[in-house]
């Protein structure tokens, strides 16, 4: 699983920034090569719920908390989409990115509530 290295280099740290960062980190090293689809689909579940289990106790509203994890993944996206795209699409995924990135943030959102309960559940 590409996620495993990034979830790793979180368990240590408590800051929900250094969390993302961490992951993010990780993640862009295990996608020098390449990544699929469904592999930034994975590494993109994986960090919202690694933000929402640090932030759901936090004292900040929940439009706040879920503009931050929308805000992970942002940067995810950022960081290691344009290596799924292969060379000869790249310039096209020039125009389309800008989109792509705002359909992501999309599903994002809506993963975010249906990963809600998910997270609670799995707290000890």
């Amino acid at each position: 699983m590409i996620t495993s290295a990034p979830v790793q280099a979180t368990l240590d740290l408590a800051n929900v920034r250094d969390k993302i960062s961490a992951f993010i980190t990780v993640a862009r090293l295990k996608a020098q090569g390449g990544v699929t689809i469904s592999e930034f689909a994975e590494l993109a579940i994986a960090l919202l719920r690694i933000v929402m289990q640090t932030i759901d106790e936090m004292p900040q509203s929940g439009v706040e908390k879920k503009a931050l994890a929308l805000d992970a993944v942002a940067m995810l996206f950022d960081a290691v989409a344009d290596k799924c795209i292969p060379t000869l699409a790249y310039p096209v995924w020039l125009i389309v990115r800008p989109a792509v990135r705002s359909l992501v943030l999309l599903a994002a959102d809506g993963a975010i509530e249906s990963l809600l309960p998910l997270v609670r559940m799995s707290r000890p």
